[in-house]
């Protein structure tokens, strides 16, 4: 028995579209290379080891426990990319080639996967130290042994090598959730708790999983409700990571629908809540969202041939598993569905419609959003019960068409050289204001920040032409604890024209700077009193990936009103 998934080379509800983007990804995994991040193929070669940092050519210990493996040193660098071929998301794609081209890789495929069990021995080297990393490459391999389990090449003895793995993931992931779902309280926690939870119907033939998955039920419930807000927001603030539960969330509903054992109203719910805020900062044109947040590059199972940057299939599988309706009617859009949903939805959510020409308030997570035929005007402001990845309350992005104006600089790399980590989370990576040169909380060792920005308020005004948002927070605390910086912005209603005014209270004496993200010089920005400054900047659409822009800086004390115009 395993009770994963009902597709198989003989059966898949999709037509068969052999496409050249699909060959073309299939031949170069089939080469040895593979697609980091999503987004930059490299050569690792057929005979890889596994465990060598492409990025740096270090080779990790293979016979240290995974405990005594640092996720960041200088030696070693950043173990991400160690992990990115262990998480077998190329298999997905091997997959999809062998159906629409109507191949058979099932040899490369165990090949592959037993290669790496013979690499990897349980609980040593770099490929166990991360329990989301073992998560989703057993989901991965639970993909390509439903899709092959009739080929010959799935013999006994590598079912029972894989067995055996597969028991010592789950028994390492139920004996170390509590990192997860107390110390982190992220998307790693959902990626575990679900692991757990899904096991007994994946898993019947291990014992243990009858308690496993009736304690990981629990737990990934319970992350759930806490981790997305009632608004449907994140607690990660990040758009790439609220995609990454999203698709968890797709994973979760179709095999526990399939097997009749639902989950809690309040999953549900918010599942439904997380694809209206998604859904509603995504452009119709590409399916893009803004960049804002933490962003390493992870899609878990990438089911169509859209770009990474694309939020679209995803969105529809979960609309459709939640309503019975596709948000979209592409068939590149719809495939990630075809491979993900196995029964006909059960559930009778409203379908969303996309907001227009009303400002919406997500005060939870701390979003305000106004779209406006093609323009999108994206604003946070927030509070944080929760940790903060990034020093960008306030932050702005505008966004017309599928052409982002004024842009997020992204993240680049979470482990690279003080200055960049500092460029990218801190303040000067985004659309706001930095004082004497500081970010608006206080930068301590990795992700932690210390002073978190807190919303003291945030409203939104209409008038005959525009409309006005009104926000402020308590921020540079740790310059003066009575700090705060309020921003107003006055949005044209028929024109692509912004005004935005920023004050900032308690720090008269020091020199200030707005902060500005341009695509290109179409943006004209006019401060009405200095003048504003060309700086060197950089921006990063893709982890691991960092292009160098130009963007400017205006300094003013105390108060500023500036014109952001677009002109086509």
């Amino acid at each position: 028995p395993f009770n994963f998934s009902d597709i198989s080379q003989n059966q898949v509800d999709a037509d068969r579209r052999p496409t050249e983007i699909l060959a073309n990804k299939a031949e170069q995994i089939l080469k040895g290379k593979i697609h980091f991040f999503s987004h930059e193929w490299k050569e690792l070669g057929l005979d890889y080891d596994w465990i060598t940092n492409p990025d740096n050519g270090y080779q990790y210990n293979k016979d240290l426990h995974w405990s005594d493996i640092p996720d960041y040193s200088q030696t070693s660098g950043d173990i991400k990319y160690v992990w990115e071929k262990s998480r077998f998301t190329y298999l997905l794609t091997l997959i999809r080639y062998d159906f629409h081209f109507e191949k058979d890789l099932s040899e490369f495929v165990f090949s592959e996967i037993e290669n790496w069990i013979d690499a990897n021995p349980i609980n040593q080297g770099p490929n166990w130290r991360c329990s989301q990393e073992t998560s989703l490459r057993i989901f991965n391999w639970c993909y390509a042994l439903s899709y092959y389990r009739d080929r010959l090449a799935l013999t006994e003895k590598r079912w029972a090598k894989i067995q055996h793995v597969i028991y010592w993931s789950l028994h390492h992931v139920f004996h170390h959730i509590n990192f997860s779902r107390i110390a982190v309280r992220n998307n790693h926690a959902i990626t575990e708790t679900l692991f757990l939870a899904l096991s007994n119907f994946i898993f019947p033939f291990i014992s243990e999983t009858e308690k496993w998955s009736q304690k990981g039920r629990k737990w990934l419930e319970q992350e759930i409700d806490y981790q997305i807000y009632e608004d449907g927001t994140f607690l990660q603030f990040s758009m790439n990571y609220h995609r990454v539960v999203i698709q968890l969330m797709s994973l979760a509903i179709a095999v526990t629908e399939k097997n009749k054992q639902r989950f809690s109203d309040t999953f549900y719910k918010r599942a439904h809540k997380s694809l209206n805020f998604l859904y509603q900062c995504t452009m119709d044109e590409n399916g893009y969202l803004p960049n804002y947040g933490s962003n390493d590059g992870a899609l878990f199972f990438p089911w169509t041939d859209s770009d990474y940057r694309d939020y679209r299939p995803q969105l529809n599988t979960l609309h459709y598993q939640l309503t019975g309706h596709d948000l979209y009617r592409d068939n590149a859009i719809t495939e990630d569905r075809q491979w993900t949903v196995s029964i006909n939805p059960k559930n009778n959510f409203n379908k969303l419609e996309k907001i227009n020409n009303k400002p919406q308030s997500f005060n939870n997570g701390g979003y305000y959003i106004y779209r406006n035929n093609d323009k999108l005007t994206f604003i946070r402001c927030g509070n944080h019960k929760d940790r903060p990845a990034q020093a960008d309350n306030l932050h702005i992005d505008i966004w017309i068409g599928d052409k982002n104006i004024l842009w997020d600089a992204g993240t680049y790399k979470y482990n690279t050289n003080p200055d960049l980590i500092n460029y990218f989370v801190g303040t000067e990576g985004h659309n706001s204001v930095m004082v004497g040169g500081n970010n608006q909380m206080l930068k301590g060792a990795r992700f932690i920040w210390y002073f978190w920005t807190q919303r003291i308020s945030a409203q939104w005004t209409e008038t005959e032409n525009s409309l006005i948002f009104s926000g402020e927070i308590s921020a540079f605390r740790f310059l003066n604890r009575k700090a705060k910086h309020r921003r107003m912005i006055q949005i044209s209603k028929d024109k692509k024209q912004w005004r935005v005014t920023d004050e900032v209270y308690n720090l008269p004496d020091v020199e200030c700077r707005q902060i500005w993200h341009p695509i290109s010089d179409q943006v004209k920005i006019v401060p009405m009193q200095n003048e504003a400054q060309g700086v060197k900047s950089y921006k990063s659409d893709y982890y691991g990936e960092m292009q160098e822009k130009k963007s400017c800086e205006i300094p003013f004390y105390q108060h500023i009103i500036t014109d952001i115009s677009y002109i086509e």
